[in-house]
């Protein structure tokens, strides 16, 4: 007869995901994981095997739970360069304040980690990159149906810099970047994208 879980793996998979989220795979002992979700080796190993296969479930539900909704939603939004002013905007609160502040991302935390060494990890991570890219061009090519863009934006290398500038927001707020000084390069960077305002000189950040 097979053993009856007496609790519940997606609640488990919860707090596994976030010990990791804030620790990082490299320094989270499967002892650290039993005392986080208050299981013992032999339940967890059953569940969800060793630590890699732990690691991989909680990095694949962030992805799923927390990442991909995100970004579809940027992606699906017919507002162009709002949408993308939002998307930072929100960014910069989840990273700077509540209950996950100073984590940074799971993601971008795996890049600099060694978790990236994993084939199965870097694959995930490459995945994410994509679609975090795909959805800020789809939102500058709204835009520039919008005429929200300067004359002559490329919107997939526009596209490059702001998937660039979104790992920078999470690898600084991690450091203790303050939001105020996040928000401030981020919206000089997007005011670049923007057409010339009347009595702009041409050069230098748009305001």
């Amino acid at each position: 007869m097979p053993d009856i879980k007496h609790f519940d793996p997606d609640t488990a998979l919860v707090q596994v995901e976030e010990l990791f989220w804030r620790d990082s795979a490299d320094a989270t002992s499967i002892q650290a994981v039993a005392a986080a979700t208050g299981l013992n080796r032999s339940s967890l190993y059953a569940t969800f095997g060793g630590k890699r296969d732990l690691y991989l479930a909680a990095l694949r539900r962030y992805l799923r739970a927390r990442a991909e909704p995100a970004l579809r939603q940027l992606a699906d939004d017919d507002r162009g360069l709002p949408a993308i002013r939002e998307f930072f905007a929100e960014l910069i609160t989840i990273r700077c304040t509540g209950a996950y502040s100073g984590w940074g991302c799971m993601i971008v935390n795996a890049h600099v980690g060694g978790e990236r060494e994993d084939t199965e990890v870097r694959a995930l991570l490459n995945q994410h990159h994509r679609h975090l890219r795909d959805a800020l061009q789809a939102a500058l090519d709204t835009a520039r149906r919008h005429g929200q863009l300067a004359d002559g934006t490329a919107t997939d290398a526009a596209a490059d810099v702001l998937t660039l500038l979104a790992y920078g927001v999470n690898l600084r707020s991690r450091a203790g970047e303050d939001a105020a000084a996040l928000r401030q390069t981020v919206a000089a960077a997007l005011a670049q994208l923007e057409p010339p305002r009347d009595g702009d000189a041409g050069s230098g950040p748009r305001r």
